[in-house]
């Protein structure tokens, strides 16, 4: 009688660690099934805005300027934050050196501002903070980077460190205040939150 309740108790206990292993697996499964599916969207509005992006670069151009990669800097820190927005202004300055010859100033102008706008956005959920970082981080930032890149790669001759500053300033303030305004018009029809979620879920 003894024995037959032991192996009893021994069959319930693994009965139930069975269905809780079998449980913890379908959970997991779950959660791996919607992370792919979030990973798969981003990744999808990624490959979309660095599209936007190279065609507007490429077909709409200003001389030393390139607004609309800052809009979409900007566009891309909201909605798909720092580390995206980077890989992003990435593969456009990659596809504008590849296909239309643009010299490294398409990168180095375009990620440090695209990564330093998510940041602070991420920080403050500020749409005006997302247009500070892409200033400061493509106006100040990126062309005081570039400046040693062009001399050294491009033959630049040496002036000053600040060279970049007066054309990338202006140029990212004009892209930034442009994906500010759609940015601003999503968020105040409800639109903007709408978009981020449901490259969430």
């Amino acid at each position: 009688m003894l024995k037959t309740m032991k192996h009893k108790k021994g069959y319930t206990t693994a009965g139930v660690f069975l269905f809780m292993l079998f449980y913890y697996k379908q959970i997991s499964t779950e959660r791996e099934c919607k992370m792919k599916t979030v990973n798969l969207k981003r990744q999808t509005a990624l490959a979309m805005l660095a599209a936007l992006g190279y065609v507007l670069n490429t077909f709409v151009s200003f001389p030393r300027m390139a607004p609309f990669q800052h809009m979409i800097n900007v566009i891309a820190a909201v909605i798909l934050g720092p580390m995206l927005s980077f890989l992003c202004a990435l593969l456009i300055g990659c596809l504008r050196m590849l296909l239309n010859g643009s010299t490294i100033l398409a990168v180095i102008g375009a990620v440090i501002g695209a990564f330093l706008s998510g940041v602070l956005y991420k920080k403050t959920q500020k749409l005006s903070m997302a247009v500070v970082g892409e200033v400061i981080g493509t106006g100040v930032i990126s062309a005081i980077v570039s400046y040693p890149f062009m001399v050294h790669f491009y033959g630049l001759p040496r002036t000053s460190i600040f060279t970049y500053v007066p054309f990338f300033t202006p140029s990212s303030l004009m892209g930034a205040i442009i994906g500010f305004v759609l940015l601003k018009s999503l968020e105040k029809t409800g639109n903007l939150q709408k978009i981020k979620q449901s490259l969430e879920k």
